[in-house]
């Protein structure tokens, strides 16, 4: 998705949650600037996606009963990488803003995960002490205006955002395991925020009329 058709989104979001722009933005210029590793090509994303069978790993319960039928190509959103790699898969590609175990993003990354870091307005701290250390191939991405080299390829929260990369570099199908949009996980500190955020995920996948 292009950012012009992906702003009217941005800006509703940034209405429902009374984010700021102007944070988000200061986030992905600090990302651009703190991260490491080889700021790769699109086309080294495209080679991961275009054509393949594309299987988007969320981090409901449901992942680890899921994990038999991935196959492909595997993007892993945010803590699901965990789960991937404790059962010994190696995601193709991470999605995140930093949450979670995110030693283990760091280690899947220098292990040949390409890692697509986000930066919004509330994970600064995150972006100042985790981006450096993530030493493999990386992206820089933001939910407002891309800029140099930081990318919008549009969504929201991880496992969305991972869904429309899949699209974006041309996926021949997504298949979502691990998403379960009505129920939190139990460890988040405002379940209701959470649930609003995964009505966005819902509303926003549903735009990209997968099967």
């Amino acid at each position: 998705m292009e950012f012009e058709e992906w702003e009217p989104y941005y800006i509703e979001i940034l209405r429902d949650f009374s984010y700021s722009r102007e944070e988000d933005e200061r986030s992905a210029r600090l990302l651009d600037q703190v991260l490491a590793g080889d700021r790769i090509s699109l086309d080294t994303l495209r080679h991961r996606i275009e054509g393949k069978e594309v299987f988007v790993a969320g981090n409901a319960p449901s992942l680890k009963r899921g994990l038999t039928s991935i196959r492909g190509s595997v993007i892993a959103a945010d803590e699901a990488a965990s789960v991937l790699i404790d059962a010994e898969v190696l995601p193709d590609i991470i999605v995140t803003d930093l949450d979670g175990r995110i030693q283990d993003q760091v280690r899947a990354n220098s292990e040949g995960s390409v890692a697509v870091i986000h930066a919004h307005g509330d994970n600064m701290p995150a972006v100042k002490k985790w981006a450096p250390l993530f030493d493999g191939e990386v992206v820089g991405t933001t939910q407002s205006r891309p800029f140099g080299r930081i990318f919008n390829f549009g969504g929201f929260t991880d496992g969305d955002r991972a869904v429309f990369l899949a699209r974006h570099f041309g996926a021949s199908s997504v298949r979502l395991v691990g998403f379960d949009f009505e129920h939190p996980s139990p460890k988040d500190e405002n379940p209701a925020t959470k649930l609003r955020k995964l009505a966005w995920a819902k509303r926003l996948i549903g735009l990209l009329g997968l099967p």
